[in-house]
């Protein structure tokens, strides 16, 4: 009888320190729903909530589903949890909003939530760069809200955004209006950049191990490459994918107005930015007339070669009467208008990134009342105003 008294004791008391550690036991979900997004995700994108303690170790209890429709919407019902605390996983394909496709491999990413007083959580990048943070802090003492919070205001410090009063990033939405919905729409355009599904993947792990136990990013190439995404990427046209996107899937939404904080990134940002558009010295054909140091050349054949970073492109007019091309040259990486006699100029068009050549020849007049002055006209990224200008005399 002492022995039954002593282990109905024990037996109350680790029913008591079970229900203390996991702070409201006995949640019941009809459903848990929400949105995966980068862009949105694709029909079939696997999802998996798992239940975690306050510390945030599994507990074994999974409940998983998929994505059923090219929303990103998803929904799992009738979920019974004995901890509030979750972690969301997505596996799948997504609509690329700066190239306006679909990827072409899958991209996972995560979420943490505290589903005491919510049954909605959505996951995207930034809930995924909090995760590693997060789990850091708590298994360093931090209560899980404080540590969501931390590491939020220091990830979006990494964007040159301050923002005290934002959702939590579970909650942000990038098919709605508003400045806290805006920034994890910036956010997620400067991480994508012109990057790969693989590339975007591993830049998430990165700066996810780098500012996990400091919460600053230190890495000078990880910040070189989102500054270099940042400046590459067409925000208009983002707005205008998006938009066509979801109105292909029946859908009116207002776009957040996520271009003012892909600005701020941009102008007040210390990392160093190296996506410029190369000018080599040579090309397939002898010097080339875009190297940027050099002025004068004798008649001759020539190069114009350029090296363009992803998600740019570059326009050059040519202005004179002493230069010629041979009109069949094949995989350029040039198209050229026709000849326009109002300024004697044609003007050249990159169709695509990486290497590109264009055979050019000068001639020197001597005996005519041309002039040997031939004037290039360079327009990079898009500029209305010429990025830079040049005057080559021909002798």
């Amino acid at each position: 009888m002492k022995y039954l008294k002593l282990f109905t004791v024990l037996g109350l008391i680790l029913i008591a320190v079970s229900c203390e550690e996991n702070n409201n036991p006995g949640l019941s979900y009809e459903k848990i729903n929400g949105y995966i997004q980068k862009g949105p995700y694709l029909n079939g994108t696997a999802i998996t909530i798992s239940e975690l303690t306050k510390d945030l170790v599994p507990t074994g209890r999974n409940f998983s589903s998929q994505i059923l429709d090219n929303k990103g919407s998803f929904e799992i019902k009738n979920v019974e949890l004995t901890s509030p605390y979750v972690e969301l996983k997505a596996d799948g394909f997504y609509f690329d909003e700066v190239n306006n496709e679909n990827s072409t491999a899958q991209l996972t990413l995560f979420a943490l939530s505290d589903l005491a007083d919510k049954s909605s959580l959505n996951v995207n990048v930034l809930s995924n760069l909090e995760k590693s943070r997060v789990d850091y802090l708590v298994s360093n003492g931090s209560d899980f809200l404080a540590a969501k919070n931390q590491a939020q205001k220091e990830i979006l410090s990494i964007f040159e955004i301050n923002k005290d009063d934002i959702a939590p990033s579970e909650l942000l939405d990038i098919s709605k209006p508003g400045d806290d919905n805006a920034v994890l729409l910036a956010v997620s355009v400067i991480l994508q950049g012109y990057l790969s599904v693989s590339d975007l993947s591993e830049l998430l792990a990165n700066i996810s191990t780098d500012i996990r136990e400091d919460g600053i990013l230190d890495s000078k190439s990880l910040g070189t490459i989102l500054i270099n995404n940042a400046r590459a990427i067409k925000p208009d046209k983002i707005r205008t994918n998006l938009e066509d996107r979801y109105e292909t899937l029946g859908l009116e939404l207002v776009i957040p107005e996520f271009e003012k904080f892909v600005t701020q990134f941009i102008e007040n940002t210390e990392f160093e930015f190296t996506g410029f558009i190369k000018y080599p010295a040579t090309g397939k054909y002898g010097l080339n007339i875009l190297d940027r140091e050099k002025t004068d050349y004798p008649a001759g054949t020539y190069s114009m070669k350029a090296i363009l970073p992803e998600g740019m492109n570059l326009k050059v007019k040519i202005s004179g009467h002493n230069w010629f091309f041979p009109v069949f040259q094949d995989n350029t990486g040039w198209e050229y208008t026709d000849w326009n006699d109002n300024d004697s100029s044609r003007i050249f068009t990159s169709t695509r990134t990486g290497e590109i050549d264009f055979e050019i020849m000068f001639e020197s007049y001597q005996d005519s009342s041309w002039s040997n002055i031939t004037r290039l006209f360079v327009f990079e990224n898009e500029d209305v105003d010429p990025s830079w200008t040049k005057e080559i005399t021909v002798n």
